[in-house]
């Protein structure tokens, strides 16, 4: 199996054996990296070829998996340059979309199965705002495999219970799916310039900072990620500490690395827009740099989120975000 490596964006689930990913814990799979250029923050596309034709003819162990997607998602990926280098060598080339569905579902991201990918998984519970599931996606050729393969070899029934509310958020995606997701990556954006003009270190800057949610920064000059999750979390701010490109080699671990990734998808549905994003960077500055008490600072944060209870992009509720509702 070709894939990112964890520090790269790679999720746990393609990690190899002694980290123990699930491709080569559960599924005994040999995992190899795609070389990776950090400053672009994507795979090497020339690199990446000259490793698959390695593989393949010097080593003569051509992959079987091209895997592309990640956790660390910030930009479209090369699919449509190496697909044909994969499929050359028998590979089949699948995507992991679960950060990236609802972008892509709006059309602003790429189009994974167009673009040579035979298959594409995904969550419908991230970018793709429904109950926590998954789904397979590809061409009716492989359709008997790949229902083989879900049941019964990896799942015993289907969850009844999450069907009517994928379908209600599969439904909203069809009708605000275009002008969320466009807001989504404007705000990711807007934020990514706010943190940056505070004199934050983002990964990407020169590209904008990214093209889908998410956002990543270096925090290590000013703490580690870990350390930072859990100030920001004990103000009600959210983050996701993030191993960044060469943070195993300087020494740091995947419990305090030396980066935070933060997302906007769900501020977006709670209404938030660029505006608002200053506010956020606003905050997070008062923790990370100026090193002011969060629990202080929660409840500006607490006061901030007033304005923004209700959820956006969908067909309209009397309910308030996150409201509990007791059934009898």
């Amino acid at each position: 199996m070709l894939t990112l490596a964890i520090p790269n964006g790679g999720h746990i689930s393609s990690g190899r054996k002694d980290f123990s990913g699930t491709a080569g814990s559960v599924h005994g799979l040999e995992v190899e990296y795609f070389p990776f250029d950090r400053h672009e923050m994507n795979i090497d596309v020339d690199k990446a070829k000259a490793k698959i034709e390695k593989m393949a003819k010097e080593e003569n162990k051509p992959p079987k998996l091209g895997m592309f997607g990640g956790s660390l998602f910030l930009f479209p990926q090369p699919i449509k340059e190496l697909a044909e280098s994969l499929h050359n060598v028998g590979a089949t080339v699948a995507y992991d979309a679960a950060h990236v569905a609802g972008l892509i579902a709006g059309g602003i991201f790429q189009d994974p199965l167009r673009e040579g990918a035979d298959v594409v998984c995904l969550s419908t519970h991230k970018t793709l705002f429904g109950p926590q599931g998954g789904a397979v996606l590809s061409f009716e050729k492989y359709a008997e495999q790949i229902k083989k393969a879900t049941f019964p070899s990896n799942t015993s029934n289907h969850h009844l219970h999450h069907l009517a509310g994928k379908a209600v958020a599969f439904a909203e995606m069809l009708e605000f799916g275009k002008q969320y997701a466009r807001q989504v990556v404007a705000n990711a954006k807007a934020l990514g310039q706010a943190l940056h003009e505070r004199g934050f270190a983002l990964l990407g800057e020169h590209k904008g900072f990214t093209e889908s949610h998410q956002i990543a920064v270096d925090v290590s000059k000013f703490a580690l990620g870990g350390d930072m999750e859990r100030a920001l979390e004990s103000a009600n701010i959210i983050v996701n500490r993030q191993l960044l490109p060469g943070d195993i080699q300087a020494g740091r671990h995947y419990q305090n690395p030396g980066g935070i990734r933060i997302g906007t998808s769900e501020i977006t549905r709670l209404g938030m827009k660029e505006n608002e994003m200053v506010e956020v960077a606003e905050l997070i500055k008062r923790i990370v740099i100026d090193k002011q008490d969060p629990k202080k600072i929660k409840a500006d944060v607490t006061e901030f989120r007033k304005d923004f209870q209700n959820v956006h992009y969908c067909f309209e509720s009397a309910k308030k975000a996150y409201e509990y509702i007791r059934i009898r």
